[in-house]
């Protein structure tokens, strides 16, 4: 496909979305499933060009004047892919599936516009009943951090301490650039793409296979370290998932003591195995959502609650959700919390550890809910977070935002301070 049908393709796909108010990558699969003569190559610049687009929505439609799915991959050519208008016009000459021109006008005003003029929500890139919870977060800073969360994420991995070195792990990927995280000590990273490009499938590589290394945003491995989880240690994750957090403790414990992986979602939970067979995590029990768990009461260690959230954190990945996201579905997610927090918290010892974790920025969402919990739970106390960085990572920059909770303090990860997707840390430990 030439440039022009991938446009138009670009321009379907947004369409699809806004009318059907479904996630970005059921409408790229259907497209592609729809339209098997596209290549990869085809689907993969399709993708990124519908994945710019929902990043940078606001902004684009601020540039064009319009919110049509036209204006705004327009605009995404013009501002994302560095190309001029003249450089679209040639590009687009002839290619019969091109989609229409818009006006001069409109080309040059798009080009033009310095976004420094715009509004603070829209230089942002945000919805406008967002902006406040952003500034309550971040201060004068929060147009900048938004705006990073509007860029296009890096693929992030953890060596598996449980089979091989990170310098292993880079020798194996090295056709693709892969580099050492500057943070997390396991971490490995393969740039941003740029253009059309997209990132290696890495999942069909060999080291993949032996389970040398597992795909993991860097902040959630910082998380999983500053959990604080040792060798002998009894440990619940108790919002699993799919384990990618269950495997980093795994490795920190050098497969000794007891990490019991359990969520209340079974399809959620359904793909750990997998993934702890291949990793070589031999100390994991996995417990079903109706298994009972009284047995673990008041015996744990380490409580590890990676809650569910709106996922303001990881919108460079996850774009779409930014724009379907309601302040009605906020408000379930704080239930959801408090929920989570008050079941997981029975499960700690005296002089135990129980870690909250959410991949949100906002702080109803995190500082608040601490709060919430210290009220109706005053046996525990927060603990210095930025304590913990220090004695998990004496190595790293202190590259975080520290957020007061409680009488301690609590760390939250962002794209702008840390490089990574956006985390909230906090460690309380039962008096």
């Amino acid at each position: 496909m030439r440039l022009g049908g991938r446009m138009a393709a670009a321009m379907e796909i947004i369409a699809d979305i806004e009318a059907r108010h479904r996630p970005v990558a059921d409408a790229l699969k259907d497209w592609g499933l729809s339209h098997r003569f596209a290549g990869s190559g085809d689907r993969a610049a399709i993708g990124n060009v519908v994945y710019d687009v929902l990043r940078r929505k606001r902004s684009l439609a601020w540039r064009m004047e319009a919110e049509t799915p036209d204006a705004l991959v327009f605009a995404a050519m013009l501002t994302g892919q560095d190309m001029s208008p003249n450089d679209l016009r040639q590009a687009l000459d002839g290619d019969r599936f091109a989609p229409p021109l818009p006006d001069d006008a409109a080309f040059e005003r798009c080009a033009a516009r310095d976004l420094a003029e715009a509004p603070d929500a829209v230089r942002a890139d945000l919805p406008e009943w967002l902006a406040a919870h952003f500034k309550e977060a971040f201060g004068e800073d929060w147009v900048a951090e938004a705006a990073a969360l509007a860029e296009r994420p890096p693929l992030d991995m953890r060596a598996n301490a449980l089979k091989a070195t990170r310098d292993k792990v880079v020798k194996a990927l090295a056709p693709f650039s892969t580099v050492e995280t500057a943070l997390a000590p396991e971490g490995l990273r393969i740039a941003p793409t740029t253009g059309a490009a997209r990132h290696p499938n890495v999942q069909v590589e060999a080291a993949f296979q032996k389970g040398w290394f597992e795909i993991q945003d860097e902040g959630s491995q910082l998380a999983a370290r500053l959990a604080g989880a040792r060798a002998g240690m009894q440990v619940l994750d108790f919002c699993a998932g799919a384990g990618g957090k269950t495997l980093a403790l795994a490795a920190a414990m050098e497969n000794s003591g007891q990490i019991h992986a359990y969520d209340a979602d079974r399809q959620r939970l359904a793909p750990i195995h997998d993934r702890l067979a291949r990793a070589g995590a031999r100390n994991v029990q996995v417990h079903a959502p109706r298994d009972d768990l009284g047995e673990l009461r008041e015996r744990m260690n380490l409580v590890l609650v990676d809650a569910p959230c709106t996922g303001t954190g990881t919108w460079r990945r996850r774009p779409d959700a930014k724009w379907r996201l309601s302040e009605a579905a906020l408000e379930k997610r704080l239930g959801e919390q408090d929920a989570a927090l008050d079941a997981a918290s029975a499960f700690v010892r005296p002089v135990g550890r129980l870690v909250y974790i959410t991949c949100s920025l906002l702080p109803q969402e995190n500082r608040e809910r601490i709060a919430a919990f210290l009220e109706r739970h005053p046996d525990f106390a927060v603990l210095d977070a930025q304590a913990l960085w220090r004695e998990s990572l004496p190595d790293a920059a202190p590259a975080y935002h520290a957020v007061a909770a409680g009488e301690g303090r609590a760390l939250m990860l962002t794209p702008l301070r840390s490089g990574t997707d956006g985390f909230f840390f906090a460690a309380l430990e039962r008096r």
